[in-house]
């Protein structure tokens, strides 16, 4: 797959994490035939309200699988200072991201952004907004789906998901580099009605990195240690290449 937008023809970018959300909302594009020209990382620090945060250094070689240019913003882009002051709104995570986009409507216009929130009205509302000061659109397909119905349409889709990171009651060591299929999902449906899990790990209790799909052309092999402090842990990747 490679980008095959015209030069005049107005693109969509895809905030892209290299995780099972926001890869099935490119997925997804690219299903409805939008023509999406860029993939866009935010590099987070430890913490984020709006950010996937676990190897997002990853996307670099999903965008590469995927065949389409992947723009990156670091950490210290978010010292970046956008047009327009998303700050002052209690959004100076988002800077950066809008920053980024703007640079990028400055070289060809822009569609508008896809995105991968399945619940979080925090996370949406914010997108929303910044869509609405740039003057583009937004294309959600996860958002407010029923949780359980989105996984299994992605497992059927042949998306190959690994989890990165947990941090929840119910969800051991053992989840850690774990591929969530379709039995690691009915477990998962049995930790919502104990522990209050969400299937998708909306609220933070994992994250994950999809590491093959319909969307790529090539898979993506780790290789991993994990760290586990007895309540919540990651795996930290050693190497990873294209298959």
């Amino acid at each position: 797959m490679t980008d095959e937008t015209s030069a005049g023809e107005p693109i969509w970018v895809s905030l892209f994490s290299g995780g099972k959300d926001s890869s099935w909302a490119l997925y997804r594009a690219l299903e409805s035939d939008l023509p999406v020209g860029r993939l866009l990382t935010v590099h987070p620090g430890e913490d984020s309200y709006m950010y996937h945060v676990p190897e997002t250094g990853l996307a670099t070689l999903a965008a590469e699988s995927v065949g389409i240019e992947l723009v990156e913003v670091d950490p210290d882009d978010f010292a970046a200072e956008s047009t327009v002051d998303a700050g002052a709104q209690g959004d100076r995570e988002l800077e950066p991201m809008e920053a980024a986009l703007e640079r990028l409507a400055a070289e060809r216009p822009l569609a508008g952004v896809t995105a991968g929130a399945v619940e979080s009205e925090f996370q949406t509302s914010r997108i929303e907004g910044m869509c609405d000061r740039l003057g583009i659109e937004l294309f959600a397909p996860l958002w407010q789906e029923d949780p359980v119905a989105l996984a299994e349409a992605m497992l059927d889709a042949g998306f190959e998901i690994t989890i990165l990171q947990v941090a929840a009651a119910g969800l051991d060591e053992s989840w850690l580099g774990r591929t969530l299929d379709h039995e690691a999902l009915a477990e998962l449906i049995e930790l919502r009605e104990q522990y209050g899990v969400h299937p998708l790990g909306e609220g933070g209790e994992f994250e994950t990195f999809v590491t093959d799909g319909p969307h790529m052309d090539r898979e993506i092999e780790l290789t991993y240690e994990t760290e586990w402090d007895g309540t919540r842990g990651r795996i930290v990747v050693t190497d990873a290449k294209l298959a």
